[in-house]
């Protein structure tokens, strides 16, 4: 067993427990940074493979975590990825949510709340720049999602039919 490794996939994925405010989706942009970067268990390839597999896999959006993990050391680090990822944060949200009920009316909790808002989809952005950034799928790409992000922002139109001009648009364009 890598113990080194085990350590290193903790000091990495515990802190990232405290920052999921947004879901897994808002950690993508620094765990491609740690896994890629910093501790070179993957190329950025092999990144966006396990991004693309845990986005198609049922199961919760933090389940790259656990496909890092088993990159980093296995099914020990798939497992040790997976408690570090949910459980300092479970045990959080399970304190908070009882101070939270108490104080539900103070000014200073709704401040907290409008706060968090803005946070989260800044974190959220900045996976979706870090994954547009790594697929390398050029300006096609990054049009594509800005005029997604416009269509859904400003009008009620379907995801699912965003997805599939989104789709055409590529094999137009690869074509």
């Amino acid at each position: 067993m890598n113990w080194k490794a085990l350590l290193e996939v903790v000091l990495v994925f515990v802190p990232l427990s405290f920052l999921t405010v947004g879901g897994g989706q808002s950690i993508v942009a620094d765990v491609h940074r740690q896994s890629v970067d910093v501790y070179g268990w993957m190329s950025n390839a092999a990144f966006m493979d396990l991004y693309a597999l845990s986005r198609i896999l049922p199961g919760p959006g933090a389940l790259l975590v656990t496909l890092v993990g088993w990159q980093a050391a296995g099914l020990a680090g798939a497992l040790v990825a997976s408690a570090a990822i949910f459980i300092p944060s479970s045990l959080l949200v399970y304190g908070l949510a009882h101070l939270w009920t108490r104080f539900r009316e103070k000014p200073a909790i709704r401040a907290i709340e409008a706060g968090l808002i803005p946070v989260a989809t800044g974190m959220v952005l900045a996976a979706s720049c870090t994954v547009l950034r790594v697929a390398e799928g050029g300006i096609w790409a990054w049009g594509v999602a800005a005029a997604s992000t416009a269509a859904l922002m400003l009008t009620r139109v379907s995801p699912f039919l965003l997805l599939g001009l989104g789709g055409v648009v590529f094999l137009v364009a690869l074509a």
